[in-house]
This record gives structure tokens, sequence and C-alpha cells, in this order.
């Protein structure tokens, strides 16, 4: 038979001190404190019965958590809080946790966020707009590692699943409505119209094209916010500032206009404000016209009329996406890797409420008839 196995206990007996003294000896436990001579005599003990600490059982792995990586360029904008909302919604559904990357449109706070996420080891990236250009190589390269879905600009050519949206065409649908109002002195009231933010310059670009068409283009007066706001970090109230301070230098500008276009709600909800405090009403001397279709837009006492274009049902559709290209891992149906490119788009309405009528031009003729 062989030697029995030294134990802690034998160490114990040997050095006249408790097992867990020895334990906690051997194992270096520095937050109890034990004197010199009793440290040296468990050594001691130790070494001579030729004691060997068992090594420890490895733990087993813990689960991992699992989750998406949802890059956003702010959530100032109840748009992109609605995104999110519908990503979580969908993401909760499949125990899926989520990590907010919020860039406040920083090109490098966005690079940061692009070197932490190899780190990270997340199941997806959801982008919440249009990546920086300068990073669209960057983006295309992480979505042959990982499921990538980009919510982005139609007109932008992306190699990567997309839940799309056209803006020209939400521009286009603005002033049709207005159109069909009657409406032909209008402005159109927006952030900066810089080349990183194409997709606003789209839903313009969709507005003044209709209004082209119906010979009335010189009718368009375009306000657009000076880029050095975009350099800023945005405020909770930075949109709705540029719909209130530039609703302002319209009034004194021109005379004619009928009716202002934001270009999302927050922007609405700042033209309606500065034409309450410049005594206009709204419809009756001025109709107002958003985009999103965001919750207050909703709210009776204001009732925006803007466009719906299904932003929560994008955040699910994106979110669903990933869960697609994680299954197809997971499941092997074919010993060749597939290759999937998903496009979702909707088809944006308008919704009309209180806040678009006929000029008072076309209400006069109307009234006298």
């Amino acid at each position: 038979m062989g030697r029995n196995k030294v134990t802690s206990s034998d160490v114990a007996k040997r050095a006249g001190v408790s097992q867990a003294t020895v334990s906690m000896v051997l194992n270096k436990k520095y937050n109890v404190s034990f004197s010199k001579e009793v440290v040296r005599k468990v050594e001691e003990a130790a070494e001579e019965l030729g004691y060997v600490l068992p090594k420890r059982r490895a733990r087993k792995e813990e689960r991992r958590e699992k989750f998406l990586v949802v890059i956003s360029p702010n959530l100032t904008n109840p748009y992109y809080v609605m995104l999110l909302q519908g990503i979580e919604s969908r993401a909760a559904e499949q125990e899926l946790g989520i990590f907010v990357c919020n860039t406040q449109r920083d090109l490098k706070l966005e690079e940061r966020y692009l070197k932490m996420i190899a780190a990270m080891n997340p199941q997806g990236i959801i982008y919440m707009c249009n990546p920086g250009k300068c990073f669209m190589g960057q983006v295309e390269k992480l979505a042959q590692k990982l499921p990538v879905v980009v919510i982005n600009n139609q007109n932008e050519h992306l190699n990567v699943d997309a839940v799309e949206l056209d803006n020209s065409k939400l521009g286009r649908l603005m002033a049709r409505h207005l159109l069909e109002l009657g409406h032909r002195d209008v402005a159109y009231i927006a952030p900066p119209l810089t080349v990183r933010q194409k997709q606003r310059s789209r839903r313009v670009e969709g507005f003044l094209e209709e209004f082209r068409k119906a010979g009335l283009g010189d009718h368009v007066v375009i306000k657009a916010a000076s880029e050095e706001i975009d350099k800023d970090m945005a405020g909770i109230d930075s949109e709705y500032r540029i719909g209130y301070d530039l609703t302002k230098e319209l009034l004194k500008e021109h005379r004619k206009l009928t009716a202002i276009v934001g270009l999302n709600d927050m922007i609405a909800f700042g033209i309606m404000d500065a034409l309450h405090d410049e005594k206009y009403k709204v419809p009756g001397d001025m109709s107002v016209m958003g985009c999103d279709n965001t919750l207050f837009g909703r709210v009776k006492r204001v009732s925006l009329t803007t466009i719906e274009h299904f932003v929560i049902y994008k955040g699910m559709d994106a979110c669903d996406i990933i869960m697609k290209k994680m299954l197809s891992q997971r499941k092997k149906y074919t010993e060749i890797e597939p290759v999937s490119i998903y496009h979702v788009e909707y088809e944006p309405k308008v919704v009309v409420r209180g806040t678009t009528s006929y000029p008072c031009y076309q209400k006069n003729k109307i009234n006298k008839k």
C-alpha cells in the first residue's frame, strides 16, 4: 500500500494549531492576522510532512451575459429613445442585455466605442444612425465577425444589414400634404445641413423637389441652424431651441409665410412655441408640421401633424435581424457559411392632426362661397 496522503489535519496536529488556521496561512489570507510564530510553525510543519495544497477545482465557467451594443448619436431626441425602446423590447424577449454607446455625434467618441467593442465580445451591434463615413470600412469588417445592423438612410450604400429609411420620401410626403391644402409660401427649419448628416439634407431635398414640381421651388425658404451647433454636446432642448430661435428669425424676414415645417417633431414644438409667443394662431395664421410621430405630438393640446414611419418597429426589426444571424450561426444546414444581407423598409404615412389647415387666403375664399 502506498503512503497515506498528508492532509491539512496532519499539518494542524504537527503545528499545534487548528485546521482553519493551516488553511488560512497556507492560502495566504492576508485579511486575517497571525503572529510570525504561528506562520513559521505552519509552514515548517507543511514542509516536514511534504504537504501540498490541493489544486483548486476550476470553477464552472460562469454563464457569460449575452448582450447587444447599440450605438446612438444622441438620446435627447425622442426619435432615438423610441428606436431604443423597440430594440430593448425585442432583446428582452430573447434574454439579451443592451449596452448603449451614446456618441453625441462626436467622431472621437465613436472611434473609442468601436475600439472597445472587440474586448466587449457582444452578440451583435446596432447602429441607430449611419456610421461616420471614416468608419464605414471598420463597420463592414466587424460585420464579417458578428451581426451588425444599421438603421440608416436608404441612399447610403453599406454592405451590412439595414433597416432603411428613405428620408427624401418623408420630405415629399410633407410637401404634398401642404400643397394639397393650398400652401404656396412655406419655410423648412432644419438642424445643420452638413456633409456628415446627409439624412437631414435628403429630407429637405425631397420637400423642395415636390414644390419645384408644382412650379413653386422659389417659394420655399430653407432655414438651417449653424454648423457650430453640431460641435457642441447636444442638450435636452437643443432641437427645440433650433425650432424656436429660427422661427423668430423667419417671422422678421418673411411676412408671406403660411406654413412652417420642422425636420422633426422636436423642432416643430419649438416652432409652435415661437408662434404662440408672437401671437400667431396655429393653424389659423400658420400651419406647422413635424416628422417622427413622437409621443408628445399626440398630446391633445399639441395635436401635431406629422409623419409616421414606424420608429419602434424599426428598432424591433433591427433586433430580429441580429437574432436570425445568431440562429444561422448555431444551426448549420450546409458546410458553407451562408451570407445574407437583410434590408427592411416601412412605407411612411402622414398623420393629420390639428396643426395644419388651409392657408388664410384659401379659407377666406371658402367662406365667401
